[in-house]
Protein backbone atom coordinates (compact mmCIF):
# COMPACT_ATOMS: atom_id res chain seq x y z
CA UNK A 1 0.00 0.00 0.00
CA UNK A 2 3.05 2.09 0.42
CA UNK A 3 4.30 1.98 -2.92
CA UNK A 4 0.69 2.53 -4.46
CA UNK A 5 0.18 5.41 -2.46
CA UNK A 6 3.71 7.04 -3.21
CA UNK A 7 2.77 6.93 -7.17
CA UNK A 8 -0.97 8.69 -6.82
CA UNK A 9 -0.58 12.34 -7.83
CA UNK A 10 -2.05 14.67 -4.46
CA UNK A 11 -2.86 17.38 -6.69
CA UNK A 12 -4.91 15.49 -9.21
CA UNK A 13 -7.03 14.35 -5.78
CA UNK A 14 -7.47 17.31 -4.39
CA UNK A 15 -4.42 17.79 -2.22
CA UNK A 16 -1.66 20.35 -2.05
CA UNK A 17 1.49 19.86 -3.65
CA UNK A 18 3.45 22.02 -0.81
CA UNK A 19 6.19 20.82 1.83
CA UNK A 20 6.25 17.26 0.78
CA UNK A 21 9.62 15.63 1.48
CA UNK A 22 8.04 12.13 -0.24
CA UNK A 23 6.00 11.98 -3.61
CA UNK A 24 2.92 10.67 -3.71
CA UNK A 25 -0.02 10.83 -1.06
CA UNK A 26 0.51 10.85 2.77
CA UNK A 27 -0.86 8.31 5.14
CA UNK A 28 -3.56 10.84 6.10
CA UNK A 29 -4.54 11.67 2.87
CA UNK A 30 -5.06 7.90 1.76
CA UNK A 31 -6.71 7.64 5.18
CA UNK A 32 -9.53 10.64 4.63
CA UNK A 33 -10.16 9.43 1.59
CA UNK A 34 -11.04 6.09 2.94
CA UNK A 35 -12.84 7.48 5.63
CA UNK A 36 -10.91 5.55 7.99
CA UNK A 37 -8.49 6.94 11.08
CA UNK A 38 -5.36 7.73 10.21
CA UNK A 39 -3.73 5.57 13.24
CA UNK A 40 -5.98 2.86 12.17
CA UNK A 41 -4.47 2.66 7.99
CA UNK A 42 -1.02 3.03 9.48
CA UNK A 43 -1.15 0.06 11.36
CA UNK A 44 -2.33 -1.58 8.46
CA UNK A 45 0.36 -0.59 6.45
CA UNK A 46 2.67 -1.47 9.16
CA UNK A 47 1.29 -4.79 9.56
CA UNK A 48 -0.21 -4.19 12.91
CA UNK A 49 -3.40 -3.75 14.48
CA UNK A 50 -5.13 -7.01 13.29
CA UNK A 51 -7.08 -8.17 10.43
CA UNK A 52 -9.51 -5.45 8.69
CA UNK A 53 -13.12 -5.83 7.65
CA UNK A 54 -13.94 -6.28 4.10
CA UNK A 55 -15.76 -2.98 3.59
CA UNK A 56 -12.47 -1.31 5.33
CA UNK A 57 -9.95 -2.94 2.59
CA UNK A 58 -12.70 -1.81 0.02
CA UNK A 59 -12.85 1.69 0.93
CA UNK A 60 -8.90 1.47 1.12
CA UNK A 61 -8.99 -0.32 -2.52
CA UNK A 62 -10.96 2.91 -3.63
CA UNK A 63 -8.84 5.82 -2.27
CA UNK A 64 -5.73 3.99 -3.79
CA UNK A 65 -7.08 3.41 -6.96
CA UNK A 66 -6.52 -0.14 -7.12
CA UNK A 67 -6.36 -2.19 -9.87
CA UNK A 68 -8.58 -5.31 -10.13
CA UNK A 69 -5.54 -7.26 -9.57
CA UNK A 70 -3.92 -5.42 -6.78
CA UNK A 71 -7.52 -5.22 -5.20
CA UNK A 72 -7.91 -9.18 -5.26
CA UNK A 73 -3.84 -8.67 -4.01
CA UNK A 74 -4.91 -7.14 -0.80
CA UNK A 75 -7.49 -8.85 -0.31
CA UNK A 76 -6.03 -12.11 -0.13
CA UNK A 77 -3.18 -10.50 1.94
CA UNK A 78 -5.27 -9.07 4.58
CA UNK A 79 -8.12 -11.50 4.44
CA UNK A 80 -7.07 -14.49 2.47
CA UNK A 81 -9.94 -14.42 0.23
CA UNK A 82 -10.57 -12.78 -3.04
CA UNK A 83 -12.90 -10.06 -2.73
CA UNK A 84 -16.55 -10.48 -3.73
CA UNK A 85 -17.01 -10.09 -7.38
CA UNK A 86 -17.79 -6.77 -9.15
CA UNK A 87 -19.64 -6.82 -12.26
CA UNK A 88 -18.31 -3.97 -14.88
CA UNK A 89 -20.24 -4.02 -18.67
CA UNK A 90 -17.12 -3.71 -20.78
CA UNK A 91 -18.96 -4.56 -24.46
CA UNK A 92 -15.62 -3.54 -26.53
CA UNK A 93 -13.18 -6.61 -27.33
CA UNK A 94 -9.81 -5.97 -28.52
CA UNK A 95 -8.37 -6.91 -32.22
CA UNK A 96 -6.75 -9.97 -30.82
CA UNK A 97 -9.07 -11.36 -29.65
CA UNK A 98 -11.12 -10.89 -32.86
CA UNK A 99 -8.19 -12.08 -34.34
CA UNK A 100 -8.64 -15.39 -32.43
CA UNK A 101 -12.55 -15.65 -33.40
CA UNK A 102 -11.66 -15.36 -36.78
CA UNK A 103 -8.65 -18.06 -37.32
CA UNK A 104 -11.32 -20.70 -35.60
CA UNK A 105 -13.02 -20.37 -39.14
CA UNK A 106 -14.80 -22.67 -40.14
CA UNK A 107 -15.78 -23.52 -36.24
CA UNK A 108 -18.13 -21.10 -35.22
CA UNK A 109 -17.55 -19.15 -32.53
CA UNK A 110 -18.69 -15.98 -30.42
CA UNK A 111 -17.61 -13.83 -27.61
CA UNK A 112 -20.53 -12.87 -24.98
CA UNK A 113 -20.75 -11.19 -21.80
CA UNK A 114 -21.22 -12.54 -18.18
CA UNK A 115 -25.43 -11.42 -18.67
CA UNK A 116 -24.83 -13.11 -22.54
CA UNK A 117 -24.69 -10.47 -24.90
CA UNK A 118 -22.82 -11.26 -28.15
CA UNK A 119 -19.67 -8.76 -28.46
CA UNK A 120 -18.34 -10.77 -31.02
CA UNK A 121 -18.82 -13.76 -33.72
CA UNK A 122 -16.49 -14.86 -36.44
CA UNK A 123 -17.78 -15.36 -40.19
CA UNK A 124 -18.71 -19.25 -39.31
CA UNK A 125 -20.97 -18.27 -36.56
CA UNK A 126 -22.37 -15.32 -38.82
CA UNK A 127 -23.66 -18.25 -41.50
CA UNK A 128 -24.74 -20.56 -38.73
CA UNK A 129 -26.11 -18.84 -35.94
CA UNK A 130 -27.05 -15.70 -36.81
CA UNK A 131 -25.73 -12.06 -38.63
CA UNK A 132 -25.10 -10.84 -35.59
CA UNK A 133 -24.02 -7.57 -37.44
CA UNK A 134 -26.96 -6.48 -39.02
CA UNK A 135 -28.67 -6.09 -35.77
CA UNK A 136 -28.84 -3.61 -33.00
CA UNK A 137 -26.53 -4.44 -29.88
CA UNK A 138 -29.92 -4.92 -27.60
CA UNK A 139 -31.05 -7.82 -29.71
CA UNK A 140 -27.54 -9.87 -29.65
CA UNK A 141 -28.49 -11.44 -26.44
CA UNK A 142 -28.45 -15.35 -26.56
CA UNK A 143 -31.34 -15.47 -24.57
CA UNK A 144 -33.56 -13.37 -26.51
CA UNK A 145 -32.65 -15.47 -29.61
CA UNK A 146 -33.74 -18.74 -27.64
CA UNK A 147 -37.01 -17.60 -26.68
CA UNK A 148 -37.71 -14.58 -28.81
CA UNK A 149 -36.76 -15.82 -32.21
CA UNK A 150 -39.44 -18.45 -33.82
CA UNK A 151 -36.06 -19.24 -36.33
CA UNK A 152 -33.67 -19.66 -33.66
CA UNK A 153 -36.65 -22.11 -31.78
CA UNK A 154 -37.23 -24.19 -35.10
CA UNK A 155 -33.61 -24.77 -35.22
CA UNK A 156 -33.43 -26.46 -32.13
CA UNK A 157 -33.85 -30.47 -31.92
CA UNK A 158 -34.96 -29.99 -28.37
CA UNK A 159 -36.08 -26.80 -27.86
CA UNK A 160 -37.49 -27.45 -24.31
CA UNK A 161 -34.03 -29.06 -23.30
CA UNK A 162 -31.73 -26.64 -25.21
CA UNK A 163 -33.93 -23.59 -23.11
CA UNK A 164 -34.38 -24.83 -19.81
CA UNK A 165 -30.23 -25.77 -20.06
CA UNK A 166 -29.55 -21.87 -21.33
CA UNK A 167 -31.89 -20.45 -18.31
CA UNK A 168 -30.18 -22.93 -16.06
CA UNK A 169 -26.37 -21.72 -17.12
CA UNK A 170 -27.24 -17.70 -17.60
CA UNK A 171 -28.82 -18.06 -14.13
CA UNK A 172 -25.49 -19.33 -12.19
CA UNK A 173 -22.96 -17.16 -14.41
CA UNK A 174 -24.96 -13.83 -13.43
CA UNK A 175 -24.53 -14.71 -9.78
CA UNK A 176 -20.93 -15.88 -10.65
CA UNK A 177 -20.15 -12.64 -12.20
CA UNK A 178 -22.20 -10.32 -9.69
CA UNK A 179 -24.29 -9.09 -12.27
CA UNK A 180 -27.70 -9.77 -10.72
CA UNK A 181 -28.86 -6.16 -10.32
CA UNK A 182 -27.41 -5.44 -13.90
CA UNK A 183 -29.85 -7.75 -15.78
CA UNK A 184 -33.31 -6.96 -14.20
CA UNK A 185 -34.56 -4.96 -17.12
CA UNK A 186 -33.52 -8.26 -19.24
CA UNK A 187 -35.29 -10.93 -17.35
CA UNK A 188 -38.44 -8.37 -17.03
CA UNK A 189 -38.40 -8.12 -20.40
CA UNK A 190 -38.12 -11.95 -21.07
CA UNK A 191 -41.09 -12.61 -18.74
CA UNK A 192 -43.51 -10.41 -20.03
CA UNK A 193 -42.66 -11.22 -23.92
CA UNK A 194 -42.12 -15.14 -23.02
CA UNK A 195 -44.21 -17.38 -21.14
CA UNK A 196 -41.76 -20.57 -21.44
CA UNK A 197 -38.51 -17.76 -20.32
CA UNK A 198 -41.04 -16.91 -17.00
CA UNK A 199 -41.81 -20.35 -16.36
CA UNK A 200 -38.51 -21.67 -16.36
CA UNK A 201 -37.06 -18.85 -14.61
CA UNK A 202 -39.59 -19.37 -11.39
CA UNK A 203 -38.02 -23.03 -11.28
CA UNK A 204 -34.38 -21.56 -9.96
CA UNK A 205 -32.46 -24.20 -11.23
CA UNK A 206 -29.08 -23.69 -12.14
CA UNK A 207 -26.41 -25.48 -14.42
CA UNK A 208 -22.80 -25.50 -14.34
CA UNK A 209 -21.67 -24.85 -18.05
CA UNK A 210 -20.68 -27.63 -19.97
CA UNK A 211 -19.01 -29.47 -22.69
CA UNK A 212 -22.11 -31.06 -24.69
CA UNK A 213 -22.91 -31.39 -28.30
CA UNK A 214 -25.30 -29.09 -29.72
CA UNK A 215 -28.05 -30.30 -32.80
CA UNK A 216 -29.24 -27.40 -34.54
CA UNK A 217 -31.05 -27.68 -38.09
CA UNK A 218 -30.24 -25.28 -40.88
CA UNK A 219 -32.84 -23.67 -42.95
CA UNK A 220 -30.84 -23.87 -46.18
CA UNK A 221 -28.25 -26.29 -45.12
CA UNK A 222 -30.13 -29.12 -43.20
CA UNK A 223 -28.94 -30.17 -39.79
CA UNK A 224 -25.73 -30.02 -37.90
CA UNK A 225 -23.98 -31.21 -35.00
CA UNK A 226 -21.25 -29.11 -33.33
CA UNK A 227 -19.13 -29.95 -29.81
CA UNK A 228 -20.15 -27.00 -27.71
CA UNK A 229 -17.16 -25.75 -25.36
CA UNK A 230 -16.79 -22.66 -23.46
CA UNK A 231 -13.60 -20.87 -22.36
CA UNK A 232 -12.82 -17.82 -20.10
CA UNK A 233 -10.86 -15.06 -21.80
CA UNK A 234 -7.70 -14.06 -20.04
CA UNK A 235 -7.71 -10.91 -18.41
CA UNK A 236 -11.75 -10.48 -18.74
CA UNK A 237 -13.34 -11.90 -16.21
CA UNK A 238 -16.92 -10.70 -17.75
CA UNK A 239 -16.50 -12.49 -21.51
CA UNK A 240 -16.48 -16.37 -22.39
CA UNK A 241 -15.44 -17.21 -25.61
CA UNK A 242 -17.69 -20.11 -27.31
CA UNK A 243 -16.66 -22.34 -29.99
CA UNK A 244 -18.74 -25.06 -31.80
CA UNK A 245 -16.47 -27.48 -33.29
CA UNK A 246 -18.12 -29.96 -36.33
CA UNK A 247 -18.40 -32.86 -34.78
CA UNK A 248 -18.39 -34.70 -38.03
CA UNK A 249 -16.64 -34.51 -41.54
CA UNK A 250 -20.00 -34.41 -43.05
CA UNK A 251 -20.48 -30.97 -40.20
CA UNK A 252 -17.13 -29.52 -41.59
CA UNK A 253 -17.92 -29.82 -44.75
CA UNK A 254 -21.03 -28.15 -44.93
CA UNK A 255 -20.12 -25.32 -42.82
CA UNK A 256 -16.74 -24.93 -45.56
CA UNK A 257 -19.21 -24.75 -48.26
CA UNK A 258 -21.40 -22.54 -46.30
CA UNK A 259 -18.37 -19.99 -45.87
CA UNK A 260 -17.27 -20.42 -49.38
CA UNK A 261 -21.03 -19.39 -50.74
CA UNK A 262 -21.02 -16.65 -48.16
Amino acid sequence: MKDRRSKLDPVALGFTSKRRRTPGLRREEVAQRANISTAWYTWLEQGRGGAPSAEVLERIAEALMLTQVEREHVFMLGLGRPPEVRYEQRDAITPRLQRVLDRLNPSPALIRTAIWDVVAWNQAATALMADYGSLAPENRNVLKHIFLNPRVRASQRDWESVARYVVGSFRADVVRAGATSAVGDLVDELCRRSADFARMWRDTHVHASQERVKHIHHPVLGPFSFEHSAFAVDGRPDLTMIVYNPVTEADLDKVVNALASA
